[in-house]
C-alpha cells in the first residue's frame, strides 16, 4: 500500500488539494478526510502513517486563528493523536495547521518547560511573500539540519512568542523545539523584514519533544518546482524546494 497520508479537511481550510498533491508527488497516497469523520471514528488514524493539517482559515479563524479546530482536536482526538504519535506516526501542520497544533497543545507540547503561542505579525497586517528558512532540528523526520528552504509565507498571525519573552529565549532554545528559523539570503541571521512576522529567535517552525510533530508558518507545498520561484528566470540552478520536506517524511517509512 505504501505510505498513506491523512490530509484533514474542515470548513475554511483551502490548501488541502495542494497539500495532498505534494504528498502524492512524493510517492505517498493522500486522502482528504473531513474532521467530522475522524471524530466519529478516531480509529481511522490507524490506517495512516502521516497526519497533515493544511493551511487556510479553519472556521473563518473565529476567536483566534486555528482556535476552533484546535479545540476539536484537543477535546475529541487528543488521546487518538497521542497514540498515533506514540506508534511512530508523523504530524505536519502548515500555516493555519501550525496554529491549530499550537491551539491544541500539541506544539511545543505539554512537556515543554517554556510555553509558546502565536499572535499577530509585528506589521499588524497580512503578509504574502517569499522568505528563506533553515532547518535547525536534527531529530525531525521531515528535516535535515542545515538545509535551506525558499518558500512563501501567507499569514496575519504568524508571530511565535514565548512566556517570559526574550529573557526566556535561551531556555526555550535549549528545549530543541525550534525546528526552522528565518534567515537572510546568504544564510546569516534574519534581520528586519527577513523575519516576516517578528517571531522570537527568528523561529519559523516548532517541533514537539519527539520531533515527530512539526508545525511551520511558511508553505512548502507552494514551492515544489523551480519554476514557481520568483528568481527562476535569472537562476535556473535552484534545487532546494518545499517538496524535499514531504519526500523526506515519506522516505522515513521506507
Amino acid at each position: 500500500m505504501g505510505v498513506r497520508v491523512l490530509v484533514l479537511r474542515a470548513a475554511g481550510i483551502n490548501c488541502d488539494e495542494e497539500t495532498a498533491y505534494a504528498w502524492e508527488r512524493s510517492g505517498a497516497r493522500a486522502d482528504r478526510i473531513h474532521i467530522r469523520r475522524i471524530i466519529e471514528s478516531p480509529a481511522t488514524l490507524s490506517d495512516y502513517q502521516i497526519l497533515t493539517i493544511p493551511g487556510g482559515f479553519s472556521y473563518g479563524d473565529d476567536i483566534a486563528s486555528g482556535r476552533i479546530l484546535g479545540n476539536q482536536l484537543a477535546h475529541h482526538l487528543g488521546e487518538a493523536i497521542g497514540g498515533f504519535v506514540d506508534r511512530g506516526g508523523l504530524v505536519l501542520g502548515i500555516c493555519n495547521g501550525f496554529q491549530v497544533l499550537v491551539r491544541a497543545g500539541l506544539l511545543p507540547g505539554a512537556d515543554c518547560p517554556v510555553r509558546a503561542t502565536l499572535t499577530h505579525n509585528d506589521s499588524g497586517r497580512y503578509i504574502d511573500r517569499w522568505v528563506r528558512m533553515r532547518a535547525e532540528a536534527a531529530n525531525c523526520p521531515f528535516l535535515e539540519a542545515g538545509e535551506f528552504f525558499d518558500v512563501p509565507v501567507a499569514h496575519g498571525e504568524g508571530k511565535i512568542v514565548i512566556e517570559g519573552g526574550a529573557a526566556n529565549l535561551p531556555a526555550f532554545e535549549r528545549t530543541g523545539r525550534i525546528a526552522l528559523r528565518y534567515v537572510a539570503a546568504d544564510g546569516a541571521a534574519a534581520t528586519g523584514d527577513e523575519n516576516p512576522n517578528g517571531s522570537i529567535g527568528n523561529a519559523a517552525g516548532l517541533i514537539d519533544s519527539t520531533g515527530r510533530i512539526l508545525g511551520l508558518m511558511p508553505h512548502p507545498e507552494r514551492a515544489m518546482d523551480a519554476c514557481l520561484f520568483p528568481q527562476h528566470i535569472r537562476d535556473n540552478s535552484i534545487e532546494t524546494n518545499g517538496l524535499k520536506l514531504f519526500q523526506r517524511a515519506v522516505r522515513h517509512f521506507a
